[in-house]
């Protein structure tokens, strides 16, 4: 029995309400709050007849450190879920933290505006040491991990699907399936079609600044970045079928070769259509994924917010997505001595998502994992003083939650390998 506050009310976030309704025994009551209250009250109406989880709900600014903590002291949560913005992370911590409360999250931190003065100095230093570039990275939340210990509390970070199942993946394959892994590849294919010229399966700010990031992976201790979408390969999916796919920087890797640093090789891979490519790399060239600000009419404003404003919103396209994904980790590695390679993955339909929670896969996909992430800790599974990722607890009961609500997973033996 336990109380969870959820912050945000987004696609991903009504998946994971809609996900602690149907798990009632575990979340007997939990509060949704959200900048926009009336969106909380639409999902909480939604959902109040058909649980027995009881729902309450609440307007916060999620970056409004006080009031956030004032909130979570009046509601008493025993821990607090983030599916709200990754801008946000670190302001929700800070609550969390002031609170004496868990937290638990989907993605980790990366800042709205990439100009400011003091954060692109510690970047900088930050790809200079590190060697990598992206603008979303683990430290800032890492460097919690005492404040964290102090105060008796767990940090979950990323427990969506990539990172989080993921890293599961992972942890699952070292301990039933190899004495050691040598290399890890991530793949993760959206067979879906909407049916749209062009819109994200996600929040497109967050969406097109990653993947329009250059790309880099972990090899043999130190990380290669490559340019934007320079590696491709293609893959045939169980499901889904031959799709094209791309290698990307991805969080999951930071984490994984962080924690099993005998990995020598960690990749991510993401699928993607030509049109979809065509229609970013137009958008980037003529400036409309910058996060720099413009005078426009005597206004300011920011390209990709704007941008954002002129695509579909990612919740809306559950009822028209038709197909499947199919996401996973192939593996390769030695036990007993011997060469092994197994590939662990997720197939999930489109309609049949929208029809359980009305949402399409890409958000049930992520939504999922968040309630099974935020029930191991608040279940006490997974709960011990520091900052975590998904990796680095017994990946066994998470395994089995992830069969029981709704994304079952295949172990194929000897699958064919990412070149």
């Amino acid at each position: 029995m336990s109380r969870l506050l959820i912050i945000g009310c987004g696609g991903v976030a009504q998946v994971a309400i809609a996900k602690c309704c149907q798990n009632s025994d575990v979340f007997t009551e939990i509060c949704i709050a959200s900048r926009t209250k009336s969106k909380c009250d639409d999902v909480a109406a939604k959902l109040k007849d058909t649980t027995k989880t009881k729902i309450t709900t609440a307007q916060i600014d999620a970056e409004d450190v006080p009031a956030l903590t004032a909130l979570i002291k009046e509601y008493k949560p025993d821990a607090v879920l983030n599916v709200a913005l990754p801008y946000q992370d670190l302001t929700i911590m800070d609550a969390c933290l002031e609170a004496g409360v868990h937290y638990i999250d989907t993605a980790n931190y990366e800042p709205e505006d990439t100009d400011d003065p003091a954060w692109r100095k510690i970047y900088e230093a930050r790809c200079k040491e590190a060697g990598f570039s992206a603008y979303f990275d683990y430290s800032w939340q890492w460097a919690y991990e005492d404040k964290f210990k102090s105060a008796g509390l767990t940090a979950l970070l990323g427990t969506g699907f990539d990172p989080g199942v993921t890293s599961v993946f992972a942890a699952y394959a070292k301990k039933h399936y190899f004495d050691t892994i040598d290399t890890i590849d991530i793949l993760d294919c959206n067979g879906g079609d909407h049916g749209y010229a062009f819109a994200t399966n996600f929040n497109p700010e967050i969406n097109l600044r990653e993947v329009s990031a250059p790309g880099s992976y972990w090899e043999d201790g130190h990380w290669v970045e490559i340019p934007a979408m320079s590696i491709k390969r293609e893959y045939n999916f169980d499901q889904v079928g031959m799709k094209d796919m791309y290698l990307l920087h991805h969080e999951e890797i930071e984490a994984l070769a962080k924690n099993m640093p005998e990995v020598k090789r960690i990749r991510f891979f993401m699928t993607f259509g030509q049109s979809y490519l065509d229609h970013m790399r137009c958008l980037e060239d003529v400036g409309m994924l910058s996060t720099t600000p413009i005078k426009f009419q005597g206004q300011e404003i920011v390209p990709i917010q704007f941008l954002k404003a002129l695509l579909p919103d990612p919740a809306t396209l559950g009822p028209r997505t038709k197909g499947k994904t199919n996401i996973g980790c192939i593996f390769t590695g030695k036990k007993d001595g011997k060469e092994k390679k197994i590939y662990i993955y997720n197939v999930c339909d489109h309609e049949e998502c929208y029809k359980e929670v009305g949402s399409q896969a890409i958000s049930y996909t992520t939504g999922v994992p968040a309630m099974i992430g935020s029930m191991m800790v608040v279940s006490g599974l997974w709960n011990k003083p520091g900052v975590f990722t998904t990796d680095q607890f017994d990946p066994d009961p998470y395994m089995e939650a992830l069969n029981k609500w709704g994304l079952p997973w295949v172990v194929e033996e000897n699958p064919v390998l990412v070149d």
